[in-house]
């Protein structure tokens, strides 16, 4: 017929720009067409564009005076294809039979349009909810009238070229399909995606509902059996330990197999190692049925028994917040599994999951495919929405500096969270649409359709392997019981709660289902959950006698590193260079290729570097930094400084990446010292401190022998990281045998500048120590610097560092160092003593304690008065207290008044930690100060004054009180 030629050439090759050319004049004016296309081109609604897109091939962009165009040419058909001469053939037909064809192509386009109207809007319609709670309405983007069909019209063929995997077919096929793809048990959300090549991939992997009659017998059993042990553990713990808080996964039990089958996928895929975190809903069924934790362990656990062996006396946890590891082989691949501990604080894990991801495969030199270890994230569907780390974790996927290849979103969708509904708990249509953010496809599945559940679950596992791409699979099931064992959940959801008590659970829908249609046998179904009770009570027999025995916290990738032993405040850590080789990094750092265009601010720099390396004087901070990572580097360490604007720095004193200002090209001198020496790798961050500071904490999990930085633009930005500075940086050693050497560099010292960027809050890190969790230094000179950070990697521990550094002191005339305090017999110094020539030690009426930029104020005013009777002492490390250090220095002082100096106000600071330990070390002095007295500014709500003038009289008046000149 003419009509369906016309479209069959209409619709490809040259003869698309023949029907845009015919739309675009329409546009601009409608008699300037022939009047049966006049009558198709109005029928077309606002989608126009979107049918005219996925039609042809092309992206379309609107006219200048309206109507679209193909932004680039549209290919034309391959030599000696029909469509050549398909304009003149159209033009033919339409003069031809006219209304044939105006009625053709018009069926044909609007059913094009009602096909993408499904896969944009078919989720709306999907049936996925187990309970049958949630209210759908009809869609008109759904409805065939919408565009014109009617009764008469569902049996008649239609040409769609090739849509759907058919040239033609009856509207009531199309719609059969259609509803099967998109509005049965998946509802997938994938329309939102600009790379064509993800939509078409997911399209042809959806469309004609491919999951039905997709298993075999074996796999559908592997499935129930999946099924079986998730809610036989959960029964099981229930029988046990009744009232006992586990956070049970009963309802959403689908998780298990989804797990699995990601993992098993992934495995055949290539993926080697896989890293899970997850909050406590389902954790421990995670735990036994996913990562293989022993049931014997486990179930010891609820009779109180530590997880940790007798031998190590940290706080541990509850059992619903740890995690473990286990090797597995799945078809002759094996595969690495690990769950990462996590607090209560929900989504925290995620960043943390993500940047041990990032190690491990820079560990393999996996740097380009990423794809030998993969991160599956499990969410619960309240916190995916409500909480903003999970936007920042999502935020980071594509970013140089923290991608991995694509993480797979596993939510848990109870339709609840604690007692919040979603109409409390998110804005948006479902609880995943932040995930449109990163045009991340999401898949909505009915979690009491097991098939679909994995059916989706290894669609992810393909996407992530194929497009090194983040994707969320949203799996909505319900809570059977409450937020907790103890909770009741019908005082706040009667009706939800009622629904659920006559919902059969999905491992039995399944078996059911099963036994129907002939798979499996009841006895056989029965057979596999009486064979996993068995297996239970035979590890809740041996539980009774059992204590874990074996400490694998030092294992693998730690090994050779030991736990510390108590304060070591005092330790030497061979951390001193000999002088050649601190030359030869120095001499790296001011050179840079001959054809490589340097900032002339910058040149300067560099030549300052290099005469003060030559001279050994006046080196200062950031080259003494730069030092501590190149002669790191030289050992063997790989360094990774992360944050935002880091390679520059917020002070403009780094600049450890140069950039070529006429290119762009990017240049490291620390990676350019010798041949085949490890690198250096230095990331400006996103705006974000919770998911990055997370992330490189994560970083720092999985490889000890890199120094991993995490940089706060201002300290006090280190605030909205609160939650992985309290949860895992300070206590997670005590928690989870989980060692850390990050690094956080915190910019802080008292210049005038209001009170966002004088304060690091110091006070709040002295406050998180204890039991040798970790260090906190205000350090001085750029030869101490380079010890700390040295000392990160030399000891035979790790520790994370809180280092605040300087901002004034960058460039401060005496905050320098000599070459020979970084060399030979040299290391990180505790408590730097006095260093003018002063009166006698006996002489000496006040010694002034103090950390930090304030002593160069000190100095300097006690210089300018001449006054010889107050010595000043630093204390460079305030924890772990480095009391034998300051013990040898104050000891001489015999006559002299100790107090302590300090610039923030008396609540914040250093002062309130370090005033009882300094009046320990002096009431075992023969000496006549006992207690130190305080100098400083007076308590105060905010940490600092917005006024210059303000805080240059505070300044002094505090400067002059220290020194006895007020």
């Amino acid at each position: 017929m003419p009509g369906v030629d016309i479209l069959a050439t209409a619709m490809t090759g040259a003869n698309a720009a023949f029907l845009a050319d015919l739309y675009a004049r329409w546009v601009e004016r409608p008699d300037s067409v022939d009047s049966s296309f006049q009558e198709l081109f109005a029928a077309l609604n606002d989608d126009a564009r979107s049918v005219l897109e996925d039609a042809t091939g092309a992206s379309w962009a609107p006219r200048p005076r309206g109507g679209f165009a193909p932004e680039e040419p549209v290919a034309p058909p391959a030599k000696g294809a029909k469509g050549d001469k398909a304009a003149p053939a159209a033009a033919a037909a339409v003069a031809a039979d006219p209304a044939a064809t105006r009625q053709q192509v018009l069926d044909s386009l609007r059913a094009l349009m009602l096909i993408r109207a499904y896969r944009v809007r078919g989720h709306l319609e999907a049936d996925l909810d187990p309970l049958g709670l949630q209210v759908k309405k009809r869609h008109s983007e759904l409805d065939p009238a919408s565009y014109g069909f009617t009764e008469a019209d569902f049996d008649r063929p239609i040409f769609i070229n090739g849509v759907l995997g058919r040239e033609s077919a009856t509207l009531r096929e199309i719609l059969a399909v259609l509803r099967a793809s998109y509005c049965g048990p998946i509802g997938v959300e994938f329309m939102h995606i600009q790379d064509p090549e993800q939509k078409s991939w997911i399209q042809a992997r959806i469309e004609n509902a491919p999951w039905k009659g997709a298993f075999s017998k074996a796999e559908k059993a592997a499935i129930l059996e999946d099924l079986t042990e998730a809610e036989g553990w959960e029964a099981f713990c229930a029988k046990k330990y009744v009232g006992t808080k586990r956070f049970g996964l009963e309802g959403g039990e689908a998780t298990i197999p989804a797990v699995q089958a990601v993992i098993e996928t992934a495995a055949k895929g290539g993926v080697s190692e896989v890293v899970i975190g997850m909050a406590h809903r389902g954790r421990l069924n995670t735990l036994v049925n996913v990562v293989r934790k022993p049931y014997v362990q486990l179930l010891s656990e609820f009779k109180g028994v530590s997880a940790n062996p007798e031998s190590f006396q940290g706080s541990g946890d509850v059992k619903y917040h740890l995690g473990t590891s286990t090797d597995v082989e799945i078809e002759g691949h094996k595969v690495h599994l690990s769950l990462q501990p996590n607090p209560s604080h929900l989504e925290a894990v995620d960043p943390v999951v993500i940047g041990k991801v990032r190690a491990r495969q820079d560990m393999a030199g996996d740097t380009k495919a990423r794809s030998s270890v993969m991160g599956i994230l499990l969410h619960g569907d309240a916190a995916f929405a409500g909480q903003g780390v999970v936007y920042e974790t999502l935020a980071m996927s594509q970013l140089i500096g923290y991608r991995t290849g694509g993480t797979i979103h596993v939510v848990t969708n109870n339709q609840i969270g604690f007692t919040t509904t979603p109409a409390h708990a998110y804005s948006g249509l479902y609880c995943t649409d932040v995930a449109k953010a990163v045009q991340a496809p999401i898949l909505h599945v009915n979690g009491d359709d097991a098939e679909a559940v994995v059916f989706c679950a290894r669609l992810c596992a393909e996407y992530r392997l194929q497009f090194r791409a983040d994707i969320v699979l949203d799996i909505v099931c319900y809570r059977r019981f409450g937020h907790n064992e103890t909770d009741e959940p019908a005082f706040t959801q009667p009706t939800m709660y009622a629904r659920i008590k006559e919902t059969p659970t999905a491992r039995v829908k399944y078996g059911q289902q099963l036994v129907a249609e002939g798979s499996l046998s009841e006895a056989e179904v029965q057979g596999m959950l009486d064979a996993y009770n068995a297996k239970l009570e035979e590890a809740f027999q041996a539980s009774q006698s059992f204590k874990p025995n074996k400490e694998d916290w030092l294992e693998g990738h730690w090994s050779g590193l030991k736990a510390a032993g108590a304060e070591t405040a005092d330790s030497e850590d061979g951390t001193a260079v000999n002088l050649d080789t601190l030359r030869e990094v120095g001499a790296a750092l001011a050179r840079v290729p001959a054809d490589f265009n340097v900032n002339p601010k910058i040149t300067r720099q560099l030549e300052a570097k290099k005469q003060a390396i030559e001279s050994g004087e006046n080196i200062d901070w950031a080259t003494g930094e730069a030092l501590a990572f190149g002669t790191l580097l030289l050992d063997g360490h790989r360094v990774r400084l992360s944050g935002e604007d880091v390679q520059r720095g917020t002070f403009s004193q780094r600049h450890c990446v140069l950039i070529d200002q006429k290119t762009q090209a990017e240049y490291v001198p620390l990676n350019n010292i010798r041949a085949e020496q490890p690198r250096m790798e230095a990331f400006n961050s996103l705006l974000s401190e919770f998911g990055v500071l997370g992330f490189d904490y994560g970083y720092s999990l999985a490889d000890p022998q890199t120094l991993v930085l995490w940089e706060g633009q201002f300290g006090d930005f280190a605030n909205g990281a609160q939650v992985i500075i309290d949860q895992f940086i300070a206590s997670a050693e005590t928690k989870w045998l989980r060692m850390s050497g990050l690094v956080m560099l915190l910019p802080h010292g008292y210049e005038g500048q209001g009170p966002e960027h004088s304060s690091a809050r110091l006070e709040r890190y002295l406050q998180l120590c204890a039991e040798n969790n970790m260090r906190v230094v205000n350090i001085t000179t750029p030869a101490n610097y380079f010890h700390a950070l040295r000392r990160q990697m030399r000891a035979n521990y790790r520790k994370p560092l809180v280092q605040m550094t300087p901002k004034s002191l960058l460039r401060h005339k005496l905050a320098v160092s000599s070459l020979s305090e970084f060399g030979p017999g040299t290391g990180f110094r505790p408590v730097i003593p006095e260093i003018d020539a002063i009166a006698p030690e006996e002489e000496v009426k006040r010694v002034v304690l103090c950390t930090g930029k304030v002593y160069y104020d000190l100095l300097q005013a006690r210089r300018d008065a001449d006054n010889k009777n107050v010595a000043i002492v630093r204390v460079e490390q305030m924890y772990p207290f480095p009391a034998k250090a300051l013990a040898t220095v104050l000891a001489p002082y015999r006559n002299a008044e100790v107090v302590w100096c300090q610039e923030e106000p008396e609540n914040n600071g250093a002062w309130t930690f370090m005033d009882r330990r300094i009046e320990k070390v002096l009431k075992g002095l023969d000496i006549a100060a006992k207690r130190p007295e305080y100098v400083g500014r007076v308590a105060a709500a905010s940490p600092a004054t917005g006024s210059a003038k303000t805080h240059a009289q505070q300044q002094e008046a505090l400067v002059g009180q220290a020194l006895s000149l007020s």
